[in-house]
Formats: C-alpha cells, structure tokens, sequence
C-alpha cells in the first residue's frame, strides 16, 4: 500500500468517522442542554421566530451592515466558493462516486477558476480582518487563526494536485483534508453546525414573545 493510498483509504476513514461522530457529539450534547421553561403566556410563534431568526440574519441590519460590509462580503465569497468547490469540482466529483457510487455534473475549468478566487479572496479578508479590525483582534485566538490557515492549505494544495501531475500533491492535499476533518468537530469550525442552533434559538425566544427577531 503506497503512502497516497493509506491516505485516501484507512487514514480517510478514520478521519472521517472522528469527524461524524465528534459533530454528532458536538450538536447533541447542546440539544440536550435545552432552556428554561417560559412561564410567561406565549405572545407569538416560537417555531415561526426560529425559522425567521435563521433567515433574518443571513443579512445584517441597517447600520450594522455599513460597518460590516467586508465581513459580509468576505464571508459569502469564502463560504459560497468553497461550497462549490467542495460539491462541483470533477476531482470531488470522482472522489464521491468512488464511495457512494453516486455522479452529478462537474464545474467546467473556468468556473472552478473562479470559485476558487472567490473562496480564496473571501477567507483571506476574514483572516486579515481577524487582526486589522480592534474589536475582532480582542476576541480571535489561536483556534481562529489555526482553522483559517488550515483551511487555506487545504484548498491550496487541492489547487496545486488539481493536474494530478504528481501523486506527492496529491498525498499531502489527502494528508492535509484528513487533518482538517480531525481537527473540525474540535474548533470553531463547527460553526458550520451550529450556527443554525444559536440563530434558531435566539429566533425561538424572541418568536414566542412576539417580537421581531
């Protein structure tokens, strides 16, 4: 067995079972933390405010979005690029169907160019925000700036084996992914998961009094 092929076998299994289980893990122990009971009447919706708190926040509101335009614009960039890189690129594509036997229509070379500048463009201004702007400087640490830089690695060695000229790229972009996916459901990346739950119960609270979340 060649180094290449451990890490897209048993190492990518490993990885990926940490991965599933520590998310899993990770989302039902703060389900089950539950709330308090409301003894207060209900005024409105509390499933209605959850719904409408995730959706409510996917864009920020009047004054709060003049003074976080970049933020804004960085994190789509980042999060909309790498999302189709992850699912549309041929590579991905031919990796997923190895396992699950499944196959969809791959991006075409230029739009895989052009995801990759916007998940490059987007996570770079998130990272230099992280120490340009005061108040994100405060509340940034280590797991911060490790799960951005990681994250970059991840998508540059992915760029670099994308010829698959040699399998050396391509072992240390697999070498790299497994990492990441070990290091996922310890970090802050797992607000992928559980953004979803804080907007959500954030939205639930407000519903159920009948204002506006």
């Amino acid at each position: 067995m060649t180094v290449l092929q451990f890490l897209e076998g048993p190492m990518f299994y490993a990885a990926f079972a940490i991965f599933a289980v520590g998310a899993i893990w990770r989302v039902a122990g703060i389900v089950r933390l539950g709330r308090k009971p409301d003894l207060a009447p209900p005024k409105g919706s509390a499933a209605a405010g959850w719904f409408k708190g995730n959706l409510r926040h996917f864009v920020p509101r009047g004054l709060f979005a003049e003074r976080t335009w970049m933020h804004l614009l960085g994190g789509y960039a980042f999060h909309l690029g790498l999302f189709v890189l992850l699912v549309f690129a041929a590579p991905h594509i031919a990796f997923f169907e190895r396992f699950t036997g499944l196959s969809w229509t791959a991006l075409p070379r230029w739009g895989f160019i052009l995801a990759a500048e916007f998940a490059f463009a987007g996570l770079i201004v998130l990272w230099v925000r992280r120490f340009s702007d005061p108040v994100m400087r405060q509340i940034s640490d280590r797991d911060d700036h490790a799960g951005s830089w990681l994250t970059f690695l991840v998508m540059l060695t992915g760029c670099l084996a994308l010829e698959e000229a040699h399998d050396a790229l391509r072992a240390l972009h697999m070498g790299l992914v497994n990492l990441w996916l070990i290091y996922f459901p310890f970090s802050r990346l797992m607000h992928a998961f559980t953004f979803a739950l804080a907007r959500g119960a954030t939205g639930a609270v407000y519903g159920r009094k009948g204002m506006n979340p």
